[in-house]
C-alpha cells in the first residue's frame, strides 16, 4: 500500500499540469506554485531538491548561450542570416520552412538542441516580420527538428549524454543506430507540417521582392563586435564538443564563454541580464522540483518497475514498452529526470536476466528524445522557443502545439517501432 505522499505527489503534479495546460495563468507561476506546494507539504526536502533535483548544469548552460546570444544579437548578424536565407529560397516560405528546419536538425545533432533554438529562432522570428507571414509553422517545425536531430547522436540532447556516460556506448554507435531512423522521421515531419500549414505560408509578393533587394552584409552593425562574438562562439562550441577531455560540464563551458564575452565586448551587465529569459528558467526550477516530489515518493520508480515487470525478460518486448512508455511519459515529465530514473532500473534487469540491453538503450533514447516533441512542455528546447517567442508578443500556446506536434510524435514513435522491427 502507497502512503500519502505517493498519492499527494501525483495529485499536485496533475493540478499543476492541468493549470499549465488551462494557460490562465503564467506557466512559470504555476509551475513554481506546483514545486514550493511540494516543499510545504515536505514530500521532497529543500535539501534534496536543490542537491538532486535541480539541474543546474542545464540552468547555467542556458544562461550562458543566452547571453553569448543577446550580446551576439547586437552586431545585426541574425538579420544577416535570415536576409540570406531568404534569398536562397527565393523569399517563398515553404522553402524557407524547410531551410530553416534542416539547419535546425543538423545544428542540434552536433551542438545540442537548447543552444540551436537560442540561435535559430531570433533570426527566424526576424525573417517571419519581414515576409510578413506567421512564424507559428516555423516555431513549432523548428521545435520538432531540434528534438528529433538531438536524437541522433550521443552529444545532440542530455537523455542521449546520459545514457553514454551509463553504458559505454560511443558517438559512432549512437549515429549507427540512431542517425537513419532520426533523418527518415525529420523528411517526414517536415513534410507533414509543410502540408499542414501549406495554406499559412503565402508570402505577399511585395513583402518577397522588398526582401530580395537586401544585402545581408548591409545590415551588420558591428563588425568588430561580430568577430569577437564568432571566435567566441567558435571556442565555445569547441568546447562542446571536447568536454569529456576536458572535463568539464557544459555549463562551465556555456558560462565561461559568456563572461568571455562580455570581457571582450565591455557591455553592461545589467543590459545584458535584462535580456535573460527569466521566467523560463524558473518554469524550469518548478517544474524541476515537482518531478523529484515525484521521484521521492516513489512514484516515477513504481512506473518504471510496472514497464519492466510486463515483459518478462524479453528484449523485443521490453524494448517497444521501454520506447512507448518513455515517449509518453517524456512528453509530460521533463526526460533528464525520468531517464536518470530508468537507468539503473534497466541496469539491474540486465544484471538479473543477463540480457542484452543495447536494443533497450536504443528505445530509451529515441522515446525519450523524440517524446520531448509531444507537448510545448516535453524538453527543454520547446520551453525556450515558447519563452522567446511570448517575448515577442507572439503566444505559441500549449493546446494549439499540442493538437499538431503530439499526433506528429506519436507517428515517429509509430516509425521507430516499425524499424526495430525491420532491425
Amino acid at each position: 500500500m502507497h502512503d500519502i505522499a505517493f498519492y499527494g505527489s501525483i495529485a499536485i503534479f496533475l493540478v499543476t499540469y492541468v493549470f499549465i495546460i488551462w494557460e490562465k495563468v503564467h506557466r512559470m507561476i504555476v509551475a513554481m506554485t506546483g514545486g514550493i506546494i511540494m516543499l510545504i507539504l515536505g514530500f521532497v526536502s529543500q535539501d534534496i531538491a536543490i542537491k538532486d533535483n535541480i539541474d543546474f548544469n542545464t540552468l547555467g548552460l542556458l544562461i550562458g548561450m543566452m547571453v553569448l546570444v543577446t550580446i551576439t544579437r547586437r552586431t545585426g548578424v541574425f538579420e544577416a542570416i535570415a536576409i540570406w536565407a531568404a534569398c536562397i529560397t527565393r523569399g517563398y516560405s515553404l522553402g524557407l520552412l524547410g531551410l530553416l528546419s534542416v539547419i535546425t536538425a543538423v545544428a542540434s545533432a552536433f551542438l545540442d538542441n537548447v543552444t540551436t533554438v537560442l540561435l535559430i529562432v531570433p533570426v527566424t522570428l526576424t525573417l517571419t516580420e519581414k515576409l510578413q507571414v506567421s512564424p507559428t509553422p516555423f516555431l513549432i517545425s523548428e521545435i520538432m527538428a531540434s528534438n528529433i536531430g538531438g536524437a541522433a547522436t550521443l552529444i545532440g540532447d542530455p537523455p542521449n549524454i546520459m545514457i553514454g556516460s551509463a553504458t559505454g556506448l560511443g558517438f559512432n554507435k549512437f549515429i549507427y543506430y540512431l542517425a537513419p531512423v532520426c533523418m527518415v522521421i525529420f523528411v517526414i515531419t517536415i513534410g507533414l507540417l509543410a502540408f499542414l500549414y501549406r495554406n499559412d505560408l503565402d508570402v505577399d509578393e511585395d513583402s518577397r521582392q522588398k526582401v530580395l533587394k537586401l544585402h545581408f552584409q548591409d545590415v551588420i552593425k558591428d563588425w568588430q563586435l561580430l568577430k569577437k562574438s564568432l571566435a567566441v562562439f567558435g571556442l565555445t562550441i569547441l568546447g562542446f564538443i571536447l568536454h569529456a577531455q576536458l572535463h568539464l560540464e557544459s555549463a562551465t563551458i556555456a558560462l565561461a564563454g559568456a563572461m568571455l564575452l562580455m570581457l571582450l565586448s565591455r557591455e553592461e551587465p545589467e543590459d545584458i541580464l535584462l535580456h535573460v529569459e527569466w521566467p523560463t528558467l524558473f518554469f524550469f526550477v518548478g517544474l524541476f522540483v515537482l518531478v523529484g516530489g515525484l521521484k521521492a515518493t516513489g512514484v516515477i520508480e513504481e512506473l518504471a518497475k510496472w514497464a519492466l515487470s510486463i515483459t518478462h525478460g524479453q528484449v523485443m518486448a521490453t524494448s517497444l514498452v521501454v520506447l512507448w512508455l518513455s515517449a509518453i511519459a517524456s512528453a509530460f515529465i521533463d526526460n533528464i529526470p525520468f531517464v536518470a530514473t530508468m537507468i539503473p532500473m534497466l541496469q539491474d534487469m540486465g544484471q538479473i536476466s543477463g540480457m542484452s540491453l543495447e536494443p533497450v538503450w536504443w528505445s530509451l533514447a529515441l522515446g525519450a528524445c523524440l517524446g520531448g516533441n509531444g507537448t510545448l512542455i516535453g524538453a527543454s528546447a520547446n520551453v525556450i522557443v515558447a519563452g522567446i517567442a511570448e517575448k515577442q508578443g507572439i503566444a505559441l500556446t500549449f493546446r494549439q502545439y499540442f493538437k499538431v506536434a503530439f499526433p506528429l510524435m506519436i507517428l515517429s514513435i509509430v516509425i521507430c517501432q516499425i524499424w526495430f522491427n525491420l532491425y
